[in-house]
């Protein structure tokens, strides 16, 4: 299971192999707004809550952005204040994911085992707390709830996803680890995961 157009879109959050200390971690993505008035531009570069970038479009044009990291340094958008005239805090809930629309992976990750709390670029699927290997191929989910259905989508000797949440994907689970001869290593390595096969280990 590799290669975008097997696990596009992307949840807003995923579950990561922490970087301090090896548990699982939560990744969230950052968010963008467009800073729509020059004049605003030097608030977003000043502010110590957003990151200022400059992007490119696929036409060439460029465009100012205000990045805010769900999560870091205890920040949620409620916590902004003092914007300029004509944003919200709330535009950053409701922004642009920046790995699905401008190709950047960047987001927070945060660990309630560790403490970590840092910036991160995500290097998915690598980095996934929820994956397990099965002759040379590598089988992965998004969190602990992808991870539980996934588990019963391996155990089931049907093939029938009505009924799963995550039924959009379980549809790219790559046959070679349904197969009958792979079922019982696959799920043992996945209920290693998941003690209770409900996405409830921490």
């Amino acid at each position: 299971m590799t290669g975008p157009y097997d696990w596009n879109p992307m949840p807003h959050r995923v579950d990561v192999r922490c970087p301090g200390c090896d548990a699982r971690a939560a990744f969230e993505f950052a968010e963008v707004v467009r800073i729509r008035l020059a004049k605003d531009v030097a608030y977003f570069q000043r502010s110590e809550a957003f990151e200022y970038r400059l992007f490119q479009d696929s036409a060439g044009s460029r465009w100012h952005g205000a990045i805010f990291y769900h999560g870091l340094s205890g920040h949620t958008s409620g916590t902004i204040r003092d914007l300029p005239d004509g944003y919200r805090p709330e535009d950053w809930d409701h922004g642009e994911y920046l790995y699905r629309s401008h190709d950047l992976d960047i987001g927070a990750v945060a660990c309630g085992a560790c403490g970590y709390r840092k910036r991160h670029t995500l290097r998915w699927p690598e980095e996934a707390y929820f994956q397990v290997e099965y002759r040379g191929k590598i089988l992965w989910a998004f969190n602990g709830e992808s991870a539980a259905e996934l588990l019963n989508y391996v155990r089931s000797e049907h093939r029938k996803r009505e009924g799963y949440k995550w039924e959009a994907f379980l549809r790219h689970v790559p046959s070679n680890f349904l197969r009958k001869g792979a079922r019982e290593t696959v799920s043992k390595k996945l209920q290693r995961l998941l003690p209770n096969a409900d996405g409830s280990r921490h």
